[in-house]
């Protein structure tokens, strides 16, 4: 067995994974969050100040937040206690509870540090808010989804949320110095391999260190690996994306904003990230069309056409050549000219539909299938359009209560530069008909 230690490059002392083993012993050593344990960091001033009160972590696997509510329990001389919601349910909770309380009742206070704290249910969440309240326990909740979406507003007003960032390129190398130091040699890589496995961790702290140990084992004496090999003996890490989670809102959101603001190669490294982290091809041959909607609009009346068409081709040809199409139409969209004329405008029409409550539309536009309602006055004074000149009457077809509203104010973009052209001269002869 120590043979094959030390094949690996490690003795028996160290069998412990890297990770474990370069565990920070005090909150100056956390890489990559200086923003909150630095020398001006949040939770340095919070503990400078002497005030400690419930937080809730929130940040990517890999980035500390186990490690630092381990040393905060330490800094604070409080019991650290650690459930996780995957595990526990609300009678290990009362356990805890109790426990906390002994401890408060001997003058010790508690550090309780829940793990996935997203993924307890209500009344679990629930049952936080009184040890929380009377200080039984310092609640210091770990999640990787937004707080905002998945954790009660009750218990979230109470805690203070931390958000803990992704490790960058400089602070997965110094991890990396700290591995070939506890190791005693550097890693067997060429400066192209490491810098693709700094790639490769995704800024996952923890995952760095795994990879780095996966490399250890795998070279032979002698060996340094270039990019090639690295690849192929560690694999691909898949990318830190979860479709039904923040992932997918946050690349979302980055590709929807991206054709917005007309960047085409935006929106296509978006588009390629959420291909190549399974998403569902027709979900975003959907949204494009939504864009097409929403924000090209009558500017471009063709790209809601393309999008639609898009769609359809992928639903005949499949994967991976439709994927090609809905390509095309995420390109069309980015590159049209933006409007959302007729989206503002039916926002305003619904506001006045709602105001306006149930007014009559004027008379003169109503039918009249009956004496009874010839004689009230239903279509009297109708104008039949193609009648008049330049068929356009010009009549009022609002309600006369309300009078004449414009909701609709087409850009000067694209081809809704026309529709506006034709607007103003209808309006313009509305006025000189005496319409206005």
């Amino acid at each position: 067995m120590s043979d094959l230690f030390a094949a690996a490059g490690l003795d028996r002392a160290g069998r412990r994974p890297l990770a474990d083993r370069l565990r920070p012993k005090k909150l100056a050593e956390v890489v990559g969050q200086d923003h909150l344990v630095g020398p001006d960091g949040t939770i340095t001033r919070m503990l400078r100040s002497g005030s400690l009160g419930s937080l809730i972590f929130w940040g990517p696997p890999g980035t500390g937040k186990t490690t630092v509510a381990r040393l905060l329990a330490g800094e604070t001389e409080l019991e650290f206690e650690q459930v996780s919601a995957i595990f526990s349910g609300v009678a290990d909770l009362k356990k805890v509870f109790e426990t906390a309380r002994g401890r408060r009742s001997m003058g010790r206070g508690t550090l309780l540090f829940v793990d996935e704290i997203h993924r307890f249910n209500r009344a679990q969440l629930d049952s936080f808010l009184p040890v929380v309240e009377d200080g039984t326990v310092v609640l210091v909740g770990a999640t990787t989804e937004n707080p905002s979406f998945e954790i009660n507003a009750a218990l979230l007003s109470r805690a203070h949320v931390l958000v803990f960032k992704s490790l960058d390129e400089a602070a997965i190398d110094k991890l990396l110095g700290r591995a070939e130091a506890e190791l005693g040699h550097t890693l067997p890589l060429d400066a192209e391999a490491r810098a693709l496995l700094v790639r490769m961790a995704d800024g996952d702290g923890r995952a760095a260190l795994t990879l780095a140990e996966d490399v250890v084992r795998a070279a032979r004496d002698g060996e340094t690996f270039d990019a090639a090999t690295l690849a192929d003996v560690v694999q691909r890490r898949a990318p830190l994306y979860d479709k039904s989670q923040d992932g997918h809102y946050n690349l979302m959101s980055a590709l929807h904003k991206s054709v917005r603001g007309s960047d085409p190669d935006a929106a296509l490294y978006y588009f390629a990230r959420m291909l190549d982290a399974g998403e569902d091809r027709l979900y975003l041959a959907r949204r494009i069309v939504r864009m097409a909607v929403e924000d090209v609009g009558l500017a471009d009346p063709q790209a809601l056409v393309v999008a639609s068409a898009a769609k359809d081709a992928f639903d005949f040809l499949g994967s991976p050549e439709g994927e090609l199409a809905i390509a095309e139409a995420l390109v069309y969209v980015a590159t049209a000219p933006k409007s959302n004329g007729v989206y503002m405008a039916l926002k305003a029409a619904m506001r006045a539909a709602k105001e306006g409550g149930s007014l009559a539309p004027p008379k003169h536009i109503l039918n009249a299938p009956t004496k009874l309602m010839k004689a009230e006055g239903y279509s009297d004074g109708y104008r039949y359009d193609h009648d008049e000149p330049d068929a356009f009457s010009g009549q009022n077809y609002f309600p006369e209560k309300l009078g004449r509203l414009r909701f609709y104010d087409p850009p000067e973009r694209g081809f809704e530069r026309e529709i506006r052209k034709r607007l103003d001269w209808w309006a313009k002869l509305r006025r000189e008909r005496g319409e206005s």
